[in-house]
């Protein structure tokens, strides 16, 4: 996984696996006003959704992978004011 945080986006590209849901838990702290864009994955494991879940950041960007878009992105999307 590429993931970087560039002002309140946090970026998540290719297959984010397990170990990288800590660093994803880093990133999305201070979690206030963050948003997660998933439009670069290519995959992402349970615990890296458990983390998206955990902190209730509001998940942007129709990833190209077909499950990611298809089944698991209406369980991640929230709504952005």
């Amino acid at each position: 996984m590429k993931a970087y945080r560039d002002g309140d986006v946090v970026y998540l590209t290719g297959h984010c696996r397990v170990e990288d849901a800590e660093t994803l838990a880093a990133l999305l702290q201070p979690s206030e006003g963050v948003i997660v864009d998933i439009s670069g994955c290519d995959s992402l494991h349970a615990a890296v959704v458990q983390v998206l879940l955990a902190f209730d950041a509001p998940v942007v960007g129709e990833p190209a992978e077909s499950f990611l878009r298809d089944r698991l992105l209406a369980a991640l999307i929230r709504k952005v004011d």
